[in-house]
């Protein structure tokens, strides 16, 4: 699949600028909460986005060309657990909440300078293999998109994503279960932002799939980063499903 990098770019940095706004707004005694990222608390979280390197990795640079594309992305982000795990411990071991806060907007500042002048054809030296600057963007917005909606949780926030963001992040990850379970006997549908037919099995031709997996962008992305459990989002009504073939819960989560 293939990335509009002005849609990317865009979606970034309104995805980093919310991020932003809503640590700048918290008190400090917010930054112990526990988060849904196991033994995590809002301050390993935001040492982690702060440390994201994310001007560092788009001013460096080019290498030659690409080795890994988006959805290789998708499916290596569990072998770098651990290391992410030890250095944002490290991070908020020694750091302040406000120094956390200083930390993440000058992130977003370096940000902003980096993305407003990118080249099209840079390929980014990243953790997982070189990548064209628009999958790299791509995976950034699952990144940040995803990280707000746990912030969100754990301080008991509104959630509110970008639009730009939210709909890359959910089309890489609708690929990326058609990338898993390839077929066409199973439509999964994240209205307004994208569609994908997956699964072995009798092929959909015309009119309605006999097999539908329907909701919305915040349950698809919690789904496929295993915030949720399918058995919980089906439970709580966030999943419309029909059809015999309409359980996706041996292919999820995608990623976590």
């Amino acid at each position: 699949m293939t990335f509009d990098l002005a849609v990317v770019s865009r979606g970034v940095s309104g995805a980093v600028r919310q991020v932003d706004d809503l640590v700048g707004a918290l008190a400090p005694e917010d930054f112990a909460r526990p988060t849904r990222l196991g033994t995590w608390t809002v301050a390993e979280l935001v040492a982690h986005l702060g440390v994201s390197n994310l001007a560092r990795y788009l001013t460096g640079p080019s290498a030659s060309r690409p080795s890994v594309d988006a959805l290789g992305w998708v499916s290596a982000t569990a072998t770098a657990a651990a290391v992410v795990d030890e250095r944002a411990q490290a991070m908020a071991d020694e750091s302040r909440p406000a120094e956390l806060r200083a930390l993440l907007h000058e992130m977003r500042v370096e940000s902003e300078r980096a993305l407003a002048d990118i080249d099209p054809w840079f390929v980014v030296p990243a953790r997982f293999g070189d990548i064209a600057v628009a999958d790299y963007l791509a995976t950034r917005c699952v990144e940040f998109v995803v990280h707000s909606l746990d912030l969100a949780a754990a301080v008991e926030s509104a959630i509110v994503t970008d639009r730009d963001a939210t709909g890359v992040a959910v089309r890489l990850l609708l690929a990326a279960l058609a990338s898993r379970a390839p077929g066409k006997s199973v439509e999964v549908r994240v209205p307004p932002h994208g569609a994908v037919q997956c699964v072995e099995g009798p092929r959909h031709t015309r009119g309605t799939p006999p097999n539908v997996v329907e909701c919305d962008a915040v349950t698809w992305l919690e789904l496929a980063t295993g915030r949720v459990t399918w058995q919980s989002a089906h439970a709580a009504a966030r999943i419309q499903a029909s059809g015999d073939r309409a359980d996706l819960s041996g292919l999820l989560p995608l990623m976590s």
